[in-house]
């Protein structure tokens, strides 16, 4: 009797393991007692969705800094502020700054570049943000013994000097003023790939004698070039206008609510309190 017993037991739990592989009911335990799911957490520097835009961006103190878990600086918190603000998964994408234009110009994928000027060329195959930062007043950067270049005289005196050698970045725009008067004037040029730190190098070692930057970039970029700061010099021209605006450069591929919540956003951030050029930039243009 208890055999019989101990075998019909037996094979009640044959059954049940039996039809739980067979069918995949959870006759275990109640229908209703799924394992917690987590809220997934975002993180734009790291794990990108698919259907997250990638921001693209190069190394370039002060405005883009890569740290270990996201990018930072004085553009990309901005943009930071500005994604989540409106609500939109991005992630960051390092790459060199003529690489970003291809991207966008080639409409791929839902991507935008991050910090360029408004040109007409650009315009022409990118939709633009509202400007999401204002420069202070563009200089340029030459050896302090450079006797053929110095401040408190017009622009066009420096680009007409044949003396001396513009190094300028390879498919880069310094705002409409003096890209017309590279135009106008035709300085003697070495163009190059390189990034900021590799540029001020140059200067340096007299492979060139000047090239156009901001403030911003140029007081971060002398104290982290390890080079003498009393070797360089700043030059400030009398007739350069106010500082260029920047924008984000998006591909046709984002819709426009996408970019109508992204100005929206902007908006929101150049009438609050983190925004330290807010008095000089409209959040209308």
């Amino acid at each position: 009797m208890r055999i019989n017993t101990f075998l019909t037991i037996l094979g009640v739990f044959a059954a049940v393991a039996v039809a739980t592989v067979l069918f995949g009911h959870p006759f275990l335990y109640s229908p209703g007692a799924h394992p917690a799911v987590l809220p997934s957490v975002r993180h734009p520097a790291i794990t990108p969705v698919d259907d997250a835009i990638v921001v693209y961006y190069h190394e370039r103190r002060p405005y883009y800094v890569t740290t270990p878990n996201q990018v930072h600086g004085l553009i990309a918190d901005r943009v930071n502020w500005v994604f989540n603000e409106a609500g939109i998964d991005y992630v960051w994408r390092k790459i060199p700054a003529k690489r970003q234009l291809e991207i966008i110009r080639n409409n791929d994928q839902q991507a935008c570049a991050v910090g360029w000027f408004k040109t007409q060329e650009r315009d022409a195959f990118g939709n633009f943000t509202l400007p999401i930062y204002l420069d202070n007043p563009t200089l340029a950067i030459a050896r302090a013994d450079n006797d053929q270049i110095s401040s408190g005289s017009p622009l066009a005196r420096t680009l007409s000097n044949r003396r001396l050698r513009l190094l300028r970045k390879d498919g880069y725009s310094y705002g409409r003023f003096i890209d017309d008067g590279i135009k106008a004037y035709a300085p003697r040029e070495i163009v190059t790939t390189a990034e900021n730190l590799s540029m001020v190098k140059m200067i340096h070692t007299h492979r060139a004698d000047y090239f156009f930057i901001s403030k911003e970039e140029a007081e971060d970029l002398i104290l982290c070039s390890g080079l003498p700061a009393k070797d360089f010099k700043t030059i400030h021209f009398t007739d350069m206008p106010q500082g260029n605006k920047r924008y984000l450069i998006c591909s046709r591929k984002i819709e426009e609510i996408t970019l109508l919540r992204l100005n929206r956003a902007i908006k929101h951030y150049l009438l609050g309190s983190m925004a330290a050029n807010q008095t000089e930039m409209s959040a209308t243009q």
